[in-house]
């Protein structure tokens, strides 16, 4: 039976993008469902664009949540991939989904992680640290901000000339080819 995925995300969306083709002529799952929290989001034109049904929900919708529980019903969605999505899941989300939610994180959590830790913040802490590496972590959603159980962790190095923007696009990379893959694992893995 084909498995059903939804994407929360808050932005571009290339992961979301990433994932939509990786699932295109999967046996077992697809991409069923884009929900954003960004009216301007431009994973909304992406998803128009893939032909998956996407839809925005104002701050007050996913703080309450029940209209999103409803729409995931509807979609008989089977398993939550959060792809770049800045808002804190509603607990009636997150207890919907238990062990069948996961987020991508542009760091080795614990290190960088946590509320309004996103995006270029993390990749300018990184740099100001001195680390001599960072990477990306894939792990469950729970109610605190990336501190979901640990799936996987990705690798690579910081270099001594590397900005913000030449780090962050190591660390894309890591992310086009890492969540796909291990979303697929996953969702091939459910009952």
């Amino acid at each position: 039976m084909m498995k059903n995925i939804a994407i929360f995300a808050s932005g571009n969306g290339t992961n979301a993008e990433q994932l939509v083709h990786h699932f295109a002529h999967h046996a077992k799952a697809r991409v069923a469902l884009i929900l954003t929290n960004r009216s301007t989001a431009f994973v909304l034109q992406r998803a128009e664009r893939l032909g998956v049904p996407a839809f925005y929900f104002n701050k007050e919708q996913w703080a309450e949540g029940s209209e999103i529980v409803e729409m995931l019903r509807r979609y008989a969605i089977d398993f939550v991939v959060l792809a770049g999505f800045l808002a804190r899941v509603p607990d009636c989300v997150l207890h919907g989904f238990p062990q069948r939610m996961v987020n991508i994180h542009p760091s080795l959590l614990p290190k960088f992680g946590g509320k309004g830790m996103y995006g270029d913040r993390v990749h300018q802490a990184v740099l100001a640290s001195g680390e001599q590496e960072s990477g990306i972590t894939i792990h469950y959603t729970n109610e605190h901000y990336d501190e979901g159980a640990i799936i996987c962790q990705e690798r690579c190095p910081v270099m001594p000339d590397d900005t913000f923007d030449t780090l962050a696009a190591r660390v894309h990379q890591l992310e086009y080819a890492h969540y796909p893959r291990v979303v697929d694992e996953l969702v091939s893995a459910l009952e």
